[in-house]
C-alpha cells in the first residue's frame, strides 16, 4: 500500500495524472510479478500484491526513480506487509479482498503517517525486515534532499548511466562539475543502499 504525502496542498488534477502514470508503469513493468494490479483506491492511494519480497522491491525504488526522471512533485508513503489474505485474489484489480495481511497493511500505513518515514517493511523474517527497513532509510535520507529542478536530471543521467564522464558527455556538462556533483548529491552511497536491498531482498 501507498499513499501521495501532503496531497491536499497540490493541484490534483496534475497529481493525480502523475500518480497514475506511476502505477501504470510499475503494472506494465512488473505484470508477471502481480497477483493482483496496484490499483488507486481513494484517489491518492493505491493497493495491490506482488508475487514476492524481491519484485516488491524492485517495484518500489523504480517507482521512487520513475517520479525523479519525470520530475513529479510529490512523494510516497509505502508499506509492505506480508501477510494472509482469506478470500481469493482479486487478478484483475485489488477490490474486494479480505484478510489480516490487508488489515495490518491499513493500519501500518496510518501509523507511518505520524512518522518521519516513508518506507515501512514487515516481512515474516525480522533480521531481513530490520536490514530492508535500514537500507531504504538511508535511500529516502538521500533522495528527499534532492531538488526536483536542480538535482533531477543529473540523478536520472547517473541512474542510467552510472559514469560520471557517460553523464557529463549525455548532459553536455564539464566533466569536472558532474564528478563534484556524484560526490554532493551522494550517489555512491545511494548506488550502495540500492545493492544491499537488491541483494537482501532475494534471500
Amino acid at each position: 500500500m501507498s499513499d501521495i504525502i501532503g496531497s491536499a496542498g497540490k493541484n490534483h488534477a496534475q497529481l493525480i495524472n502523475d500518480f497514475e502514470k506511476t502505477v501504470n508503469f510499475i503494472n506494465r513493468k512488473y505484470e508477471e510479478e502481480i497477483l493482483s494490479p496496484l490499483t488507486i483506491t481513494l484517489g491518492d492511494e493505491f493497493q495491490g500484491i506482488m508475487k514476492n519480497v524481491a519484485s516488491s522491491v524492485d517495484a518500489i525504488i523504480d517507482m521512487e526513480e520513475f517520479m525523479i526522471k519525470n520530475k513529479f512533485e510529490f512523494k510516497l508513503r509505502y508499506v509492505l506487509n506480508q501477510g494472509e489474505i482469506d478470500t481469493p485474489i482479486n487478478s484483475e484489480i485489488s477490490y474486494k479482498m479480505l484478510g489480516k495481511g490487508l488489515t495490518e497493511s491499513r493500519k501500518k500505513l496510518e501509523f507511518l503517517k505520524g512518522s518521519n518515514d516513508r518506507f515501512q517493511f514487515s516481512l515474516e523474517d525480522s533480521d531481513k525486515t530490520l536490514i530492508i527497513n535500514n537500507a531504504f532509510r538511508i535511500l529516502k535520507n538521500i533522495i528527499d534532499r534532492w531538488n526536483t529542478e536542480k538535482d533531477y536530471d543529473i540523478v536520472s543521467a547517473f541512474i542510467q548511466f552510472r559514469d560520471y564522464k557517460k553523464v557529463a558527455e549525455a548532459l553536455g556538462k564539464n566533466r569536472s562539475l558532474i564528478w563534484k556533483r556524484e560526490k554532493s548529491l551522494n550517489l555512491e552511497s545511494y548506488f550502495s543502499a540500492k545493492e544491499i536491498l537488491n541483494t537482501i531482498s532475494k534471500i
